[in-house]
């Protein structure tokens, strides 16, 4: 199983998961659990555990249970010194407690249920360190009166409080360094994250490994992994909160190594940038759209492709309530034979579980339409912790005794038979659970009771065994590998995207989840609520259980329809008349022009820039008065949009090959134009220091940022921040909250921060990540920022005189900027070093390049393509009669669009 795979690394009984939900270990003792009988006193050796809301007790002897005491519980924790009587043996210190409840664990060393035995009683325990026994009953005073606090907030405080004290009386012991010579980068306080449980130490980072000591030394003293190990790195919501990190040293499986969660936003980010920077050689950055591509293309299979999107949608193995989720693919579990040429063999992809039956889902939508704001249609969620310990019980029975307070489910309601479970899914009131990814794998143990564990006795008086699998299947590895051919199948094949369009696509919010029968509570989607808003910390608390035990709805990835697979069928279809359109390829999905389809991975992008000198004009045209300063493009490509000194944006149909709308919002020049992630605003920067931002459902202007004291020069937008530059030798960044349910309504600009210059910025570039921006002044000064701390990171005097244009490299590692001094210059992120400097003939204004290949534009008019390795021009393309102002190239690096001086617009076409 996925969080099972990790190589075991403690032989002992103990786990964090007798702990309670939310609970630290924080140190251990050895001891002798001392039981008076009326013969004699017996000692029992093992190890004194304090954790934040209980003592346990782990013997060394597995015969014997593990003993747990609630420190809730606890009437009197008391030191009692040690005793010296010379007519009595001497007896050492002890720790004397009182309680109401002890909890026995693994009695006889067999998983099973945990016992509970209530009323008062007086346990003993005595250190072998006695002169440690005073210091740990303060301790254990101290976390008492926290588990007796009357409010949740307040305890929770109190051991946090407790927990930090901790770590800041620590360090990372630098003497674990697998060298001497390693240089250490950074070290910080965060949590190693499994499911159901974490556990809090030290951080640090060299210039050759990763490294995390646990505060208590469990599983062991520290945990190490080499940098260039890595293959790739995620920042995930960890409790809702932009705080975790997952590091993975493989390519496809969907295990972690291993998973960090920070205190701040902060550290995580430099920890995760210190990785990305180390590994630029190593690991290529992916998106939902990369990824879509490559599957489209055949490159990916299904099950490969969910792999990712879950990966990319913040679901992690290691977080029970954002566990990767996957389809139930096939609606037949009865029949003797498996038939998948029949498409009834198959589920409807295009529904999701709640709306596959339409007798239950008449009954759900009456409840819907009579509920008060906000409504839902489903009370429970496709995937939730529940639901995953559900189908992973016989593999992970201690994650299940965990989540149910030492218990299992009961046995008629255990995962006794996978068509049982697809009938209820169907027909349950509650019910609408997906799969998870085990059911696509090769490990089939989660179906088989190998552990020969004592889940119970049905009401039928059988016990719960091994899963009862479909006629179909001769034995659980022949199910796993027909539910395997299943997903990979012509059927699913061919219908998949429409399962990924409502997990995680356009239609998991909004009118399209509606009209999909797509809507579940509002707790379970990201940003229904902001806990840290809630005041009340006894209300925070219990929202965020909830929302966690809820289940969460995956981030969105795509917010329009997903393309279909490319599958051999329809090669053989007839193609759509609408490629004709020379412009067809500005869509980077567009399904009706095969050549788009050509350069979908990596691979293909390289080729397109070695064929970059084979760019032709397509069309050519003047529909501005004045030079054109910017270039917008539509995420389905069926409208450009540019700027102009003009003072207008227009907007200009590919279909009709003329411009359709103009808009003026001031009388002075707009300088660059940028079109948002929902394809339906368009945001202008105006010479009369303003921003605009143009609904494009609405035609007309929504809103203005008066943010500069001159003219705004360039723009940059990543993640609902809005980079501004301006010639009042300030860069300014904007949290711009909007409401993502209505194009028309006003957004709230908050200022986060104001980058001082001692120049005019004439120019600023964002990295693909979004965590460095870098800006370019008028005095031909470099800076680049950390957005995460707005701190400078490199200052760097390149130019002599105004900076144009400049770009970082894709992998991150270089800035390219061109300038008024015809200079084209390669500054080094890390170092800050110019590391290459070219002296071009004529001076260039704008650019676009793969880091090593630049297309130019120049004041001449032409286009240039360069090779910087060879520093030399190995193209030039006549043009505009007047100075390339503006470029816009396509994801596919296929499409290119210019504006000059000479007010001309063109479009441009890579020939294959």
């Amino acid at each position: 199983m996925a969080f099972l795979k990790t190589p075991e690394r403690t032989k002992e009984r103990f786990s964090l998961l007798l702990l309670d939900l939310e609970e630290y270990y924080f140190e251990q003792h050895t001891a002798y659990h001392v039981t008076a009988s009326s013969k004699k006193e017996r000692k029992i050796r093992g190890s004194f555990k304090v954790c934040s809301r209980s003592v346990i007790f782990d013997p060394d002897d597995h015969e014997e249970p593990i003993l747990k005491i609630p420190l809730r519980d606890c009437k009197k924790i008391e030191f009692v010194e040690k005793e010296n009587n010379p007519f009595n043996e001497p007896r050492p210190s002890s720790i004397s407690i009182s309680c109401v409840q002890a909890i026995y664990i693994k009695e006889s060393n067999v998983i099973a249920p945990y016992r509970n035995e209530r009323g008062a009683t007086k346990i003993n325990f005595q250190l072998e360190v006695g002169s440690k026994t005073e210091d740990v009953v303060s301790t254990l005073l101290q976390l008492h009166r926290a588990s007796r606090l009357e409010k949740l907030g307040d305890q929770t405080a109190m051991i946090a409080a407790n927990l930090q004290s901790r770590l800041a009386r620590s360090s990372f012991d630098k003497n674990c360094f697998q060298s001497v010579a390693e240089k250490p980068h950074m070290e910080c306080a965060s949590e190693m994250v499994m499911p159901l449980v974490s556990n809090p130490g030290h951080i640090c980072i060299t210039d050759e490994n990763l490294y995390f000591q646990p505060l208590n030394g469990y599983p062991e003293h520290v945990i190490q992994i080499k940098l260039h190990q890595i293959r790739r790195i995620y920042k995930r919501r960890h409790g809702l909160r932009p705080l975790g990190l997952e590091v993975f040293c493989t390519e496809n499986d969907f295990c972690s190594d291993i998973y960090l969660k920070f205190y701040n936003t902060a550290d995580r980010d430099e920890i995760y940038y210190y990785i990305a920077t180390f590994l630029e050689n190593h690991m290529t950055e992916h998106t939902a759209e990369s990824y879509m591509l490559q599957w489209q293309r055949g490159h990916l299979s299904n099950y490969q492709y969910l792999l990712h999107l879950n990966n990319l949608a913040d679901r992690s193995c290691n977080d029970l309530s954002q566990y990767p989720v996957f389809p139930w693919v096939l609606s037949d579990y009865s029949s003797a034979q498996l038939d998948m040429t029949n498409a009834d063999t198959f589920r409807d992809l295009s529904k999701p579980v709640g709306a596959l039956n339409k007798e239950r889902l008449d009954r759900l939508l009456a409840r819907y339409r009579g509920m008060p704001e906000p409504p839902f249609m489903y009370g429970s969620h496709y995937s939730s912790p529940g639901y995953v310990l559900f189908y992973l019980v016989r593999v992970a029975p201690e994650h299940m005794l965990c989540l149910q307070n030492g218990r299992y489910d009961h046995a008629d309601r255990m995962f006794n038979s996978i068509g049982e479970t697809w009938k209820n899914c169907l027909e349950g009131a509650t019910d609408f659970k997906e799969l998870i990814p085990e059911f696509y794998g090769n490990d089939w143990s989660f179906l088989e009771n190998k552990l020969s564990l004592d889940l119970g006795r049905k009401q039928n008086g059988s016990f719960v065994g091994d899963v009862v699998l479909p006629p179909w299947a001769s034995d659980a590895s022949d199910f796993l590998q027909k539910h395997r051919t299943a997903l990979e199948s012509q059927y699913v094949s061919e219908h998949l995207h429409e399962w990924i369009d409502l997990v995680f696509g356009y239609k998991q919010r909004g009118s399209e989840a509606v009209a999909a029968h797509n809507v579940f509570h509002p707790l379970t989607y990201e940003g229904g609520i902001d806990c840290d808003s809630i005041e009340d910390p006894d209300q925070r608390i219990a929202m965020l259980t909830q929302i966690l035990e809820f289940g969460q709805t995956p981030k969105q990835l795509f917010t329009s329809p997903h393309p279909q697979r490319i599958t051999p069928r329809f090669h053989n279809m007839t193609r759509s008349s609408s490629i004709t359109s020379p412009l067809s390829e500005l869509s980077p999905a567009s399904q009706s022009e095969d050549s788009s389809f050509e350069d979908l991975t990596e691979e293909s992008r390289k080729l397109a820039w070695a064929n970059m000198g084979n760019l032709k004009l397509l069309s050519s045209h003047k529909i501005h008065k004045e030079a054109v300063t910017g270039i917008a493009v539509t995420r389905d490509g069926a409208a450009i949009f540019s700027t102009s000194q003009d003072s207008t944006l227009k907007m200009f149909s590919k279909e009709l090959q003329d411009f359709q709308r103009s808009m003026s919002f001031s009388n002075m020049a707009l300088s660059s134009c940028l079109m948002l992630a929902d394809g339906k605003t368009v945001v202008c920067s105006s010479w009369d220091n303003n921003v605009y931002f143009y609904s494009i459902p609405y035609g007309r202007r929504q809103d203005t940022l008066m943010g500069h004291d001159d003219a705004v020069s360039k723009m940059c937008w990543f993640d609902d921040r809005l980079y501004t530059a301006s010639w009042d030798s300030t860069v300014k960044v904007w949290q711009c909250a909007a409401d993502s349910t209505s194009s028309h309504k006003r957004s709230q600009f908050e200022l986060l921060a104001e980058l001082e210059h001692d120049a005019g910025v004439n120019t600023i570039s964002l990295n693909p990540a979004g965590t460095l921006l870098v800006s370019g002044c008028k005095d031909g000064t470099v800076t680049i920022w950390d957005t995460s701390s707005y701190t400078t990171l490199q200052q760097v005097h390149c130019h002599t005189g105004t900076i144009h244009h400049m770009a970082f490299s894709p992998d991150s590692r270089h800035i390219l900027s061109v300038g008024a001094d015809c200079c084209m210059k390669v500054t080094d992120v890390q170092t800050g070093m110019v590391i290459s400097s070219v002296k071009a003939e004529e001076e260039q204004r704008c650019f676009c390049w793969d880091g090593s290949s630049v297309l130019c534009g120049g004041r001449s008019g032409d286009l240039l393509l360069w090779d910087l390795i060879s520093n030399t021009v190995t193209k030039r393309i006549p043009a505009h009669s007047a100075a390339v102002t503006a470029m816009w190239m396509n994801e596919l690096c296929t499409t290119v669009i210019t504006g000059g001086e000479d007010r001309q617009t063109i479009f441009w076409k890579l020939q294959s």
